[in-house]
């Protein structure tokens, strides 16, 4: 599995967006998406996401977010991450509010990667330092470093 950094660019991460609620947040991190990816369409990438939360919201609990989906045509999987200048209702699974999202694109004919994919992303941000870490960063810049410099734990024989 390719790592983490390998689904962001510089451009597609934001520290401190200030979004009104979980529509505004997942328009502005369409958009995101489509950075560095000429022929996506911000339209496209957001019916792709909203489609995925009618089928139960993406929220996983403790203040995070992976909304994603699937889209014919993409070549490879893209990421962004945005960290809420303030936490919105996002009809997490524990009722808290969201305040750190990473969405995840992946093509269509690649059911098994996005499945993998979800799974780092969930080992990313199931580390409650790691994430504490990415609440204190100060800027888009620095919010990106951590990401791009996370590895998954390996397993121990």
């Amino acid at each position: 599995m390719m790592p983490i950094a390998s689904l962001i660019i510089p451009e597609r991460v934001v520290c401190g967006l200030a979004a009104s609620g979980k529509p505004q947040a997942l328009e502005h991190i369409s958009r995101l998406l489509t950075q560095g990816v000429p022929d996506l369409a911000a339209t496209v990438v957001l019916d792709s996401l909203i489609d995925r939360e009618r089928s139960g919201s993406t929220g996983l609990g403790r203040g995070i977010a992976i909304p994603h989906g699937r889209l014919p045509g993409l070549r490879d999987a893209i990421g962004a991450c945005i960290r809420l200048q303030t936490a919105i209702d996002f009809a997490a699974l524990d009722n808290r509010p969201v305040d750190l999202m990473f969405a995840l694109l992946v093509p269509e004919e690649a059911p098994d990667a996005h499945l993998q994919w979800l799974a780092q992303l969930a080992q990313m941000f199931s580390d409650t330092l790691f994430a504490q870490r990415l609440r204190a960063a100060r800027d888009d810049r620095e919010l990106y470093a951590l990401l791009h410099h996370w590895e998954p734990r390996r397993a121990t024989a």
